[in-house]
């Protein structure tokens, strides 16, 4: 006990000699509070990274800096100096729930490559003859409409010119065209 009370003694005198203008007490102050903060913020704070308790360290001796002339000497130093030290603390948290709470650790993005091999479930409908075949069985204006707005890629007002069918009668015949279709090739389409 009587240690603890020495110690506190020895770093109140150190902040109270920097306090007067003494850059060495300063600097001496400074290298005895490191190891003890981090001590201290380790063990308070066990899950935290050891990273981040540095951070909290460092967070720390710059509060302590722009505190300095607050200290008051009468007082002990420890109980000071731990409630800087659990308020940057309670800051880094703060700020660790923050950014945990803009990231979603479980999301999995798609993957992608370069190599047109590996992104086959983009190229359509795998059985092409198979696919010929079943446009081929379709009624003449089903079949009309398909060629057109899909194969040829026309919009519905060039396909409308080039069949002379309306749109709205394009639009049906593509609609039912397709649902022979997938009834045709076994809903793989």
């Amino acid at each position: 006990m009587d240690d603890a009370k020495d110690k506190d003694r020895l770093l109140a005198s150190l902040m109270q000699a920097a306090q007067d203008g003494d850059a060495a007490a300063y600097s001496a102050l400074l290298r005895a509070i490191v190891p003890i903060l981090r001590r201290a913020v380790g063990r308070t704070h066990g899950r935290m990274h050891p990273s981040d308790v540095e951070d909290v360290v460092q967070d720390t001796l710059v509060s302590v800096h722009a505190a300095r002339a607050t200290y008051d000497p009468s007082r002990p130093f420890m109980p000071w100096l731990m409630a800087i030290a659990r308020n940057r603390a309670a800051d880094a948290a703060r700020r660790q729930i923050r950014k945990a709470s803009y990231e979603d650790p479980g999301q999995t993005l798609p993957e992608t490559f370069p190599a047109p091999e590996t992104n086959t479930f983009l190229d359509g409908y795998e059985d092409a003859e198979a696919l010929r075949r079943a446009i081929a069985q379709l009624p003449a204006q089903q079949r009309r409409a398909i060629e057109l707005t899909k194969l040829q890629e026309l919009t519905l007002s060039e396909a409308s010119a080039a069949s002379g069918m309306s749109i709205g009668a394009l639009k049906v015949a593509v609609h039912r065209g397709i649902g022979a279709l997938r009834k045709a090739l076994g809903s793989k389409a």
